[in-house]
């Protein structure tokens, strides 16, 4: 499972004594926790959720990377090792060609109607945590014309 393996890469990283790795996948496994707590899941940490707080926490880096001013080249260099180290432990996510098929053999009745909004709710909750909703909401756009 994902959250284990988060714990042992951590411990891996301190005994490495490698701070940066072991920061980012400190506030990883704490951001995780926090969510089970919020969630009344707090012993059993799935691994749709841990899915979940990483594509949260690299969105946020990757805002702060695009907000850091250039005279802040060391917060940068910061903001990019962390981004680059939850990349690595982030789901693959669907491509475009696999969620037109998806939406195609799962919501032909909706796309018959051209009816956007409909479609758009119903796929996020399918597809949530496995693909970009900028993708879906292009796919959708092109599907619906």
């Amino acid at each position: 499972m994902q959250f284990e393996k988060l714990q042992k890469d951590m411990i891996a990283a301190m005994k490495n004594r490698d701070k940066v790795r072991k920061d980012a996948l400190s506030a990883l496994v704490s951001a995780a926790k926090k969510a089970a707590i919020d969630e009344g899941c707090r012993d059993n940490i799935t691994e749709e959720l841990v899915d979940r707080i990483i594509l949260k926490e690299i969105k946020s880096v990757k805002e702060q990377l695009d907000t850091c001013p250039d005279s802040r080249e060391d917060l940068k260099q910061e903001y990019q090792a962390r981004y680059d180290i939850f990349q690595e432990y982030a789901p693959k996510m669907m491509s475009e060609e696999e969620i037109e098929a998806f939406i195609r053999e799962q919501f032909a009745d909706i796309i018959a109607q051209k009816n956007k909004g409909m479609l758009m709710k119903n796929v996020m909750q399918k597809l949530k945590g496995k693909a970009d909703g900028k993708v879906i909401n292009q796919v959708a756009e092109r599907l619906c014309e």
